[in-house]
């Protein structure tokens, strides 16, 4: 009879706390890290894009484009970090495309059901991509040294340059979680998920001096948030002051975080709920 009584408490309304949500995130996250060794295709993928990434802006742009004023180097020491910030960007679109699939599967109204704090499931797909994207990174970084990069700063403003740019690419998983959530289906979300990116990356210095642009153009390179996180991690990994811009990067990735966060878990509670 006991038994009995406590069934309503234990099935009935999702969990709260901070406690709860960080234990379910986690297992969110580890069911999509379980299947990546599972998944050949999206594994190598992930392992392929980096590299063709390096290779093709490397030897393709590299001979192209003089080296900005301060740079000695332009492919090694002036492209790669800027490939390094797209390719993590990129990344992010993962988030999207998983959230649309597993709506249109039914899963997350099977997750709904279950006695489990609901932004958990948002949460773990974003951690989840995450270390996705360090895996990605980290073999994109052993290329960038066969191909010539080195780290010319300390290795603690290495370290800084690196996390705030997975700190980044974590901030626009929830825009894609938000896209991912929006539109009809899993093709949808893949192309609405990266349509947006190729002008918000190549409308920054992540390839050229700003001050290379048009006029009209160069007051939106400037402030266009993936300008502030390239030059800061640009300038760390090279040594070089970053001034304004990291503090810039950080207040871009901290207020994407916070807004889409926001958005992300209503529409998800709307999405799911229908």
């Amino acid at each position: 009879m006991a038994a009995v009584d406590t069934l309503p408490e234990q099935h009935g309304s999702a969990p709260s706390g901070g406690m709860w949500v960080l234990r379910d995130s986690w297992t969110e996250a580890s069911r999509h890290l379980r299947i990546i060794p599972r998944n050949t295709e999206l594994l190598v993928f992930a392992i392929i894009q980096p590299i063709m990434f390096v290779v093709l802006f490397v030897y393709v742009f590299g001979g192209a484009i003089a080296a900005p004023p301060g740079f000695d180097n332009y492919k090694q020491q002036y492209l790669l970090p800027g490939i390094f910030a797209q390719t993590v960007l990129f990344g992010s679109a993962f988030t999207g495309v998983g959230l649309a699939e597993d709506l249109t599967k039914g899963l997350v109204d099977r997750l709904r059901s279950l006695p489990m704090a609901h932004p958990a499931v948002i949460i773990g797909r974003t951690l989840s991509d995450l270390v996705r994207n360090v895996l990605s990174f980290a073999v994109m970084l052993g290329v960038a040294f066969a191909v010539g990069f080195r780290i010319r700063g300390s290795i603690g403003d290495a370290v800084m340059a690196t996390l705030l740019l997975f700190f980044f690419a974590y901030a626009f998983s929830w825009i894609q979680a938000l896209i991912g959530l929006s539109v009809g289906s899993v093709e949808a979300a893949n192309s609405a998920g990266f349509i947006w990116m190729f002008p918000l990356t190549f409308v920054s210095s992540a390839f050229v001096d700003t001050a290379s642009m048009p006029r009209f153009l160069r007051p939106v390179a400037d402030f266009n948030p993936f300008t502030k996180v390239t030059n800061a991690t640009r300038a760390l990994y090279n040594g070089i002051d970053p001034g304004a811009d990291l503090w810039w990067a950080i207040g871009w990735a901290v207020g994407i975080t916070v807004v889409f966060a926001v958005l992300s878990i209503r529409k998800f509670n709307r999405a799911a709920s229908k």
